[in-house]
């Protein structure tokens, strides 16, 4: 048996000459993206005054109460922090809802620097975000805005913010989930399908962008999983927040249409292994759709005759597998027009007109 051994020689001089080439180019396409969207990056600090009661009278020895007087109600003021993106010319910044909501004054500080005085032109609290102006804002620079439908999972990530006050931070990871639903993350009053990244994010990097390789903003920082699963970080599609925004600057505020239904998900296996149970009331359709769980009083539901164990497997002719399914159209509908639902009832198929309202408690 013979071993053959081969031995590649390295011209010495050669290989240093190709490190030393490799070495000259010490950026990446993640400086690029950075120096593409970081100028248009803001740091957000907010200010608002609560009122406060100085402490609890019925703990109060009342031989004290000659030396401090009687309990009352001071205000103070309470600060907060957040990052947002300039998003066009004239000076409009895209953030979160929860960085501005029942703030009295706003500050932006500016890459650059400078800082002026910002003026919240509305907020929407379904999908966390916010739209504040630049006062005396003569800047041109703004971030270009991508498209978040084009996202894949394993794309480039790059968070950019301010988070614990430090500003400038930059961040990389990839995109690790897409349309990952907020209610699974325990956030029953929003209506959100997020981003998720493992780009970190920390508190203060809320509002700012989450962007692409080509420097282009594709989600709005919104959230950090804590605890257990920490690393988890989500950022809300561009799409939605253009949308959004575009509404928060003419009118003020986003009506979102709603049925008043508490739902749930029903599947043939959940339905099969309900209806062995000889204690159960109603047998469910084995069958796919979203269950309808409670009725709101007073509601569109109440008032179109929906009732509780009513199975939604269709809406708009559209087929309805899950709750986030019906959502998303609901989502779609307008408000005052006829919104039509196909209903499973007792085993027969039934089809309901509803007619959608505002979202009680955002008009």
């Amino acid at each position: 048996m013979f071993i053959i051994v081969c031995f590649c020689l390295v011209n010495l001089s050669q290989k240093t000459e190709v490190l030393a080439l490799n070495s000259s180019d010490t950026h990446n396409f993640v400086s690029d993206a950075v120096k593409n969207v970081g100028p248009a990056v803001v740091r957000i600090d907010t200010e608002r005054l609560v009122e406060r009661q100085q402490f609890d009278p019925t703990l109060l020895d009342p031989l004290l109460r000659d030396l401090l007087g009687e309990p009352g109600i001071t205000p103070d003021r309470e600060r907060g922090q957040g990052s947002g993106v300039i998003i066009d010319k004239n000076g409009l910044v895209l953030t979160n809802a929860h960085v501005v909501e029942r703030v009295d004054n706003v500050s932006i500080t500016l890459a650059d620097g400078n800082i002026r005085e910002g003026q919240v032109l509305g907020t929407d609290s379904v999908t966390d975000l916010a739209l504040v102006k630049i006062n005396d804002s003569t800047s041109a620079v703004f971030a270009p805005l991508g498209n978040s439908e084009d996202l894949e999972v394993g794309d480039w990530a790059i968070a950019l913010g301010t988070p614990y006050g430090l500003e400038k931070t930059v961040t990389l990871g990839i995109v690790s989930s897409l349309h990952r639903d907020i209610n699974s993350l325990g956030f029953s009053d929003k209506r959100l399908d997020l981003i998720q990244t493992d780009a970190a994010i920390n508190p203060g990097n809320s509002g700012g962008p989450l962007i692409n390789s080509k420097g282009e903003v594709i989600g709005i920082n919104t959230l950090v999983r804590s605890g257990p699963g920490a690393g988890l970080g989500f950022a809300i599609p561009i799409n939605l927040a253009k949308t959004v925004s575009e509404q928060l600057f003419k009118n003020g505020e986003v009506i979102h249409p709603y049925l008043g239904v508490q739902l749930i998900s029903l599947n043939p296996q959940i339905a099969k292994e309900h209806n062995k149970d000889p204690n159960s009331i109603v047998q469910l359709p084995e069958r796919s759709g979203a269950l309808i769980q409670s009725v709101i009083p007073n509601s569109p539901a109440e008032k179109a005759g929906l009732r509780r164990g009513d199975l939604v497997i269709a809406a708009e002719n559209i087929s309805i597998e899950e709750p986030k399914a019906l959502l998303n159209e609901v989502e779609k509908a307008q408000i005052g027009q006829v919104f039509l639902l196909n209903v499973l009832r007792e085993n027969k198929e039934i089809k309901v007109n509803i007619t959608p309202e505002a979202l009680p408690g955002l008009t």
